[in-house]
């Protein structure tokens, strides 16, 4: 029988990402997220998160070559250490003094050990190229046989009015919004209320409600899709409620069709997990016909007197996927059997 990755995908098909990707910019928060990793990984028996090390607000201005190396060393390190491992970093913009220096230093010095390169303060297309160039210089030095995966932060009004265009790229996997910056591009236009999200009813507006944050974050979320690239949603600031951090996320899954959402504290990273995953009534149904639906070699088939099909499948299967990323799909569901090796 056709496997379901086979026989349901479309022509493009989006790379499977974890749903949560972790920023840590300083090296002692760096070791610990890192072995946080490790320790969920075999927890659930899959890498839960990707923690990206940040060179852009974490390096200390006049020792960002440190910290570079630094970085470079501990990608180095996780890799060798775990088959697991899934660790990027975030260097600086194009254009910065400190951007090649961060190329040649990280992508040069630990590529081959990368899952990816995120690009911040990505304005156009020429820019993902300008970077493009400089990236696969260091990668084969570093001797790295794959393309290096390219995700880019959009961050700026202009920027979101190329979102298509810059998601479109072939090099880029996955684009996220740059929540505050993006507020203070406006100019005090947009209250600084909007760079939080509520805790409840409010008569300010958050970063949910107000206009222009949304249309920039659905920009985002509809140029990803349309591309077949990962709309990872901005962070939420808040450390301490993380029922605040859940209903985010949840609005972010939900409501803005947002498939990965950042992290910037450890203990984000359990309710973001929540929030991305389907709901146990969703995996048990999707596991039943994307099973029945295997057992007829995808011909059409009524379940509870209602038509399934390959329209139907697709999307079933997607639910699978994203439960099988997130450790809700049981390991006695029969489904299981599409993940084994």
């Amino acid at each position: 029988m056709t496997h379901p990755r086979d026989a349901l995908q479309g022509v493009a098909v989006v790379a499977p990402l974890p749903v949560c990707d972790h920023y840590c910019g300083v090296h002692a928060r760096m070791v610990k997220s890192l072995a946080l990793q490790a320790d969920m990984a075999q927890e659930f028996g899959a890498c839960m998160f990707d923690v990206t090390l940040d060179c852009e607000d974490g390096a200390p201005v006049g020792g960002e070559k440190e910290h570079a190396l630094m970085v470079a060393e501990l990608v180095r390190k996780a890799n060798a250490g775990s088959a697991t491992a899934r660790v990027a970093a975030r260097v600086h913009p194009v254009g910065h003094a400190a951007f090649e220096q961060d190329v040649d230093t990280i992508v040069g010095g630990a590529g081959a050990s990368l899952c990816h390169l995120m690009l911040p303060k990505v304005e156009s297309v020429a820019d993902v190229d300008l970077a493009v160039l400089a990236i696969d210089r260091a990668a084969a030095a570093a001797h790295r046989t794959e393309a290096l995966p390219l995700h880019v932060l959009i961050e700026s009004p202009l920027a979101v009015q190329r979102a298509a265009q810059i998601a479109a790229h072939t090099r880029v996997q996955s684009v996220s919004f740059g929540l505050m910056d993006f507020v203070s591009a406006h100019e005090g236009a947009i209250p600084a209320s909007a760079m939080a999200a509520s805790r409840g009813a409010s008569d300010d507006f958050d970063q949910f409600s107000h206009p222009l944050v949304l249309r920039a974050k659905l920009e985002i979320a509809a140029a990803c899709h349309a591309a077949a690239k990962v709309p990872s949603h901005c962070v939420v600031t808040e450390v301490k409620d993380m029922t605040v951090v859940e209903a985010a996320a949840r609005q972010a899954s939900r409501g803005l069709g947002y498939t990965r959402m950042w992290s910037i504290h450890p203990d984000q990273i359990r309710p973001i997990l929540r929030a991305f995953s389907p709901a146990e009534r969703e995996v048990e149904q999707a596991s039943h016909i994307i099973c029945l639906a295997h057992a007829q070699n995808w011909a059409p088939i009524s379940v509870t007197g209602t038509l399934h099909d390959r329209a139907s499948y697709r999307y079933y299967w997607q639910v699978l996927q994203r439960a099988h990323q997130t450790a809700r799909l049981s390991r006695d569901d029969p489904a299981q059997m599409f993940f084994s090796a």
